[in-house]
């Protein structure tokens, strides 16, 4: 551990989960979450041939839209285990087949070797404990299960205008990694996502990255608005931004010059071998 490392872990704020789901803004984030991303992590799922009468993992199941398509896709003879910390979206979906329950992947019990397929996006990045938490997912897989997880690197790519003008750095996105930082968050996770599962013996790795230019008022620039307005007085204390600066970059989301890369998606698929 460096000493910038050490300082971090010692900060009150550390290992708090940087997006609450009792926020307000939740609801707008999960939308925008699943009209970007949920058809990439289908076409995945689909891609290692998830059939009836498979047993699933959903960990992190946030709003239970891949929850939901799962339990769909496996049938009656199959299930689904839906998993968060806050199941208060994911709770309010009704299958027969599908078994939502509160549970922290890092230190709750975890079933060994018993599921065809875990999956998780955009949840690893979020934990000081990652490892940990990758280690009990890769346990709960039978010989020859599939894990999938899909992580945001948003540090490999940025903004850069004075190379591509037209692109618009924004200062209270620094200050909102700054303080996903300051809680043991790993911005740039999904990177290393397939060196991790190679280290830990699995087999048929595939790592695939997706991103988009994110124009003004579009999905994209909705998430960053939520994710903005819910840590608002958080990114105004790094000091990295003004109230004035703050209110200015949201403005600029909507405006019609508004341009910059979106975070790369790495979707990792990794079998545990049989």
């Amino acid at each position: 551990m460096t000493t910038s490392d050490a300082q971090l872990e010692n900060s009150p704020d550390w290992g708090r989960y940087v997006l609450d789901n009792a926020a307000p803004q939740t609801a707008a984030r999960f939308s925008a979450l699943a009209e970007l991303y949920d058809a990439n992590t289908v076409s995945h799922l689909t891609r290692i041939g998830v059939q009836r009468g498979w047993r699933c993992w959903e960990v992190g199941a946030g709003p239970g839209t891949i929850a939901r398509w799962l339990a769909e896709r496996v049938g009656p003879t199959g299930s689904v285990l839906a998993t968060d910390i806050d199941i208060r979206f994911v709770g309010e979906i009704a299958r027969a087949n599908l078994d939502v329950q509160r549970h922290d992947v890092v230190s709750d019990p975890v079933p060994a070797a018993e599921f065809d397929l875990v999956h998780a996006r955009l949840l690893l990045l979020h934990l000081p404990q990652r490892e940990a938490a990758l280690d009990r997912m890769v346990a709960a897989l039978k010989p020859g299960g599939w894990l999938i997880v899909e992580e945001f690197d948003s540090v490999s790519l940025n903004a850069t205008a004075n190379r591509y003008p037209g692109e618009t750095p924004l200062m209270s996105m620094l200050a909102f990694r700054n303080v996903m930082l300051d809680r043991g968050a790993d911005p740039g996770f999904g990177r290393a996502l397939a060196a991790r599962l190679r280290s830990r013996g699995l087999d048929s790795i595939s790592a695939e990255g997706t991103l988009s230019m994110s124009m003004g008022r579009s999905r994209y620039t909705e998430l960053m608005k939520a994710n903005f307005v819910q840590l608002r007085e958080a990114i105004l204390a790094t000091g990295l931004v003004t109230e004035g600066q703050f209110e200015s970059d949201l403005a600029r989301l909507d405006a019609d010059d508004f341009m910059m890369p979106s975070p790369i998606m790495w979707t990792v698929t990794a079998r545990r071998p049989v």
